[in-house]
């Protein structure tokens, strides 16, 4: 691919890139990609499954959650030095599509199915959780006022904006999970002996403590929205290696801040479930105990962190994979080795992405299960994660594709080696509860 066909792909953000920081307070003023990814990913899902494993393990298990982001980190790193650094000056998603002509209709079709899916659960917890704080209107009335806001916000080309509001909920986050943890109260001495003494607590529940933990890891490294990071660095406008070190700092800022959420939420678990024979299975579990202990402040203060946690997810899937699938769809039409005639954020096909990311959940609303829609949903995306992890594994270890200066040292192709084999291991796993659930094994 030729670098015009490359810097044809890439929407112009601005006409000049921003200065590299050189200071101190620089750098603070030019973090936010990482914070748009972090909470990209954060959402209902993340906050009920850290309860729950601090519900059924207490503190024993916390390492496995620790690592999982620390091996995020470390991959997604990988894939924003592709980003930056490759010789082409084309994006993450090029480059798989030179690795093989399938991977772009592959992430097109993978975005479609995800990202509605996803959608559907986040708008219908947006919604619920803005009827019990306000106490007025009804679920769907406040879905469709969250939908229109978030169109908004993504259609119109103002990554400042976005990236202000994220930060603005990334400080509501904070007061909200870290100030219940503090409230509730933690152990010290089991966190940091959860965090660092790698304990393998007795069975908890239908899946062994071993399984919960290699499918932490394994899932996170290879997940599809890891790819939305390259979005988000592309609208910051940071292009080359002069801007590898800015990156690297304030994603490991946002990782510290997602690590210090879940360990909260986790904390709630310990907390408030663990030994007691209780259970948490929803947010509105975790909300009522919650309740019980703190009061209906403690209950409102949880359920704003919540909001905060879902909105942003809402917002960064369809600001983040609509890039990825209008990308994916521009570049499948192309092939592989020709210059993209628009960006893709300027296509048409964007905006329709968008609203099927955002609108289209809203014809799930009283008609579906979604427990079953659920399962569905990471069946299928476990299932794939493996082709992910594979082939960012094969762009940035070779230099043919990201150049042989950038390409990844012998600990980085043992950290994308693990996370491989982790996923095939979670794909088997996955195949078989799922069988074993369906009674055919």
């Amino acid at each position: 691919m030729s670098t015009t066909s490359s810097s044809t792909a890439r929407p112009s953000v601005a006409e000049l890139p921003p200065d590299v920081p050189r200071t101190f307070g620089e750098y603070l003023r030019s973090f936010g990609p990482g914070i748009l990814a972090v909470l990209s990913w954060l959402g209902t899902g993340d906050i009920v499954s850290a309860g729950v494993a601090g519900g059924n393990y207490g503190y024993a298990l916390m390492w496995a959650m620790v690592l999982s982001l620390v091996v995020r980190y470390l991959f997604v790193s990988m894939i924003a030095r592709y980003q930056l650094c490759n010789p082409r000056g084309e994006g993450v998603l090029d480059g798989l599509a030179r690795l093989h002509r399938w991977y772009a209709p592959f992430l097109f079709f993978a975005v479609l199915f995800w990202g509605h899916l996803s959608s559907s659960y986040m708008l219908a917890g947006v919604g619920e959780i803005s009827a019990q704080i306000s106490g007025v209107g009804t679920k769907f009335m406040w879905e469709v006022i969250w939908v229109a806001i978030a169109l908004s916000l993504i259609f119109r080309p103002a990554y400042a904006r976005v990236e202000l509001l994220f930060k603005i909920l990334l400080g509501l986050l904070a007061a909200s999970l870290l100030g219940c943890a503090l409230w509730v109260g933690v152990d010290p001495v089991a966190a940091v002996r959860g965090v660092f003494a790698f304990e393998i607590p007795p069975q908890h529940g239908p899946f062994g403590a071993v399984l919960v933990a290699v499918g932490m890891v394994g899932a996170v490294g290879g997940s599809l929205v890891n790819l939305v990071y390259p979005y988000f660095i592309e609208q910051k406008g940071w292009r080359g290696p002069a801007f590898r070190r800015l990156q690297r700092y304030d994603f490991i800022l946002a990782v510290v801040a997602m690590v210090a959420f879940n360990l909260a939420v986790w904390t709630l678990g310990a907390e408030l479930v663990h030994g007691t024979g209780r259970s948490i299975g929803t947010i509105d579990d975790l909300a009522n105990l919650l309740g019980g202990v703190l009061g209906n402040a403690g209950r409102l203060l949880f359920l704003l962190g919540v909001f905060a946690a879902v909105f942003t997810s809402i917002v960064g899937a369809g600001l983040g994979l609509a890039c990825l699938a209008s990308h994916a769809w521009l570049r499948w039409r192309a092939g592989n080795n020709e210059p993209l005639a628009v960006s893709y954020r300027e296509a048409p096909v964007y905006r329709y992405l968008v609203l099927w990311i955002i609108v289209s959940p809203l014809v799930w609303l009283g008609r579906a299960e979604f427990i079953s829609l659920t399962l569905i949903a990471n069946s299928v995306t476990v299932v794939m994660i493996p082709a992910l992890a594979g082939g960012l594994w094969c762009i940035t270890a070779k230099g043919a594709f990201i150049g042989e200066q950038y390409r990844n040292r012998w600990w980085e192709n043992a950290v994308m080696a693990l996370v491989f084999a982790l996923a095939l291991y979670g794909v088997i796993e996955a195949v078989q509860s799922i069988l074993t659930q369906l009674g055919l094994l």
